[in-house]
């Protein structure tokens, strides 16, 4: 008897604002319930502050994490970020996924020179 496991689709992309690029790895990654990922993305330029955020198709971004200081590691539930010592590196860990975590996964970060007000905020 063959038992197929369902099966989760994540996308990463590329993001630019004001001249800042940030490229994510992998930009495609298929796997199965259960399974542990990695994301990571890459700035051109120093940020002050890394936010990682997850959108289903047709609906819009989810917040999932804010990481500010360099080395910096947060563990929200099954979720790992880490803000790389230089502060342009940033990585996103899912342990163990689930059906509900398919979607789109990527970081904006924001340049030190960038006035606060364009950060979003959480409530």
């Amino acid at each position: 008897m063959l038992l197929l496991a369902p099966v989760l689709i994540l996308w990463t992309q590329i993001s630019q604002m004001n001249g800042q690029q940030i490229k994510h790895f992998p930009e495609f990654l298929l796997l199965q319930e259960g399974e542990n990922f990695t994301t990571y993305c890459n700035s051109s330029s120093f940020l002050s502050s890394s936010q990682w955020y997850k959108q289903r198709s047709g609906s819009s971004p989810v917040l999932l994490m804010i990481l500010a200081k360099g080395g910096e590691v947060k563990t929200e539930q099954r979720l790992t970020g880490q803000l790389g010592e230089t502060k342009q590196h940033s990585s996103l860990h899912l342990t163990a996924a689930q059906l509900s975590d398919a979607g789109t996964y990527f970081c904006r970060g924001h340049s030190a020179l960038e006035a606060p007000a364009v950060c979003p905020q959480t409530s």
